[in-house]
């Protein structure tokens, strides 16, 4: 997907600016506020793309300053670019309370940086945002809500008046993101319905996903990612082993390029790329769990390898 700007719901002081990015980098969404008042970025994109997403704010702007930034949660494809965003803006940046004390300690454990074998920029958080509370800026209130599953501690945020959704990775428009808690060995297929349950109740006319052009056909997706979940909930082998070919694929975007003896490395000592493996009941070694995914990737052209034996992200 090519990163472009999209800019929504134009008012007369407080449009909304979705910068529509890939899958390596998550959206990033620019609400501006009223004159004098700033702006705020939900999500900054991965580490890899910090110039680019630089770039983008700087025309998104167009010398509005930016406040303050917001994390619906802390995977590295919504937070890579944190450190790079606050350096340059001087933003202060928020992030889910659950999360506030491994981003403190800089935990790369709890926050999931190290069991996934990924990378994102240590930052430093001025406070936490809680489900239940309420963000005005500019003429726009947004309610912060809870969106368990995909990550335990991930939010949306919802502004009623114009029914806007900004959904993360809870909703896409065909799916939703991999559920890591299950990976861990915690039932969370039932924080994924609750959450799903809980947009069809607020009932969005418009959804901004994390990944993905924003929508509004919601109850269609809605249905498409009910069924996916009941898939999962019948058979979840089927969940890990979309995980494990997620994680690999997300490795191999982050590299570009990298030799299949050090990508089977990756695989077999990155501990959640491990799990997927146990909790798909699959009995081989890690390297043929490894193999096996990756000729899954291959045969869909998700990857290349080349003569050379090296491994390119397509």
């Amino acid at each position: 997907m090519t990163d472009h700007s999209t800019a929504l719901f134009r008012c007369p002081h407080d449009p909304l600016t979705v910068l529509e990015r890939g899958w390596l980098s998550a959206n990033n969404i620019v609400l501006h506020g009223l004159p004098g008042e700033g702006a705020v970025l939900v999500d900054t994109g991965h580490c890899n793309h910090a110039g680019q997403t630089l770039a983008l704010l700087h025309h998104a702007l167009q010398g509005e300053p930016l406040r303050r930034v917001l994390n619906t949660h802390l995977h590295s494809d919504h937070c890579g670019g944190n450190a790079t965003v606050q350096a340059t803006f001087s933003s202060q940046i928020l992030v889910p309370a659950g999360s506030l004390a491994a981003v403190i300690d800089w935990d790369e454990d709890r926050l999931g940086y190290r069991p996934t074998g990924q990378r994102c920029p240590r930052f430093v958080a001025a406070g936490a945002l809680a489900a239940g509370e309420r963000l005005t800026v500019g003429t726009r209130h947004w309610e912060v809500l809870a969106a368990p599953g995909h990550d335990p501690d991930a939010l949306m945020l919802f502004e009623a008046t114009d029914g806007v959704l900004i959904s993360a990775d809870a909703l896409w428009q065909n799916g939703f993101g991999v559920v890591f808690p299950e990976l861990d060995g915690l039932d969370a297929f039932d924080r994924v319905a609750e959450t799903l349950a809980l947009i069809g109740r607020i009932a969005p006319a418009r959804v901004i996903p994390g990944h993905g052009t924003p929508f509004d056909d919601v109850p269609a997706a809605l249905q498409r990612a009910g069924r996916r979940l009941s898939r999962f909930v019948a058979n979840p082998a089927l969940h890990a082993r979309h995980a494990g070919k997620v994680l690999l694929k997300y490795h191999l975007m982050e590299e570009q390029q990298q030799a299949l003896d050090a990508a089977r490395s990756w695989a077999e000592t990155t501990p959640l790329f491990e799990s997927t493996r146990s909790r798909a009941g699959f009995d081989g070694p890690p390297g043929e769990w490894f193999q096996e995914l990756l000729a899954e990737l291959l045969a869909v052209d998700a990857l290349r390898l080349d003569d050379q034996q090296r491994l390119h992200d397509v």
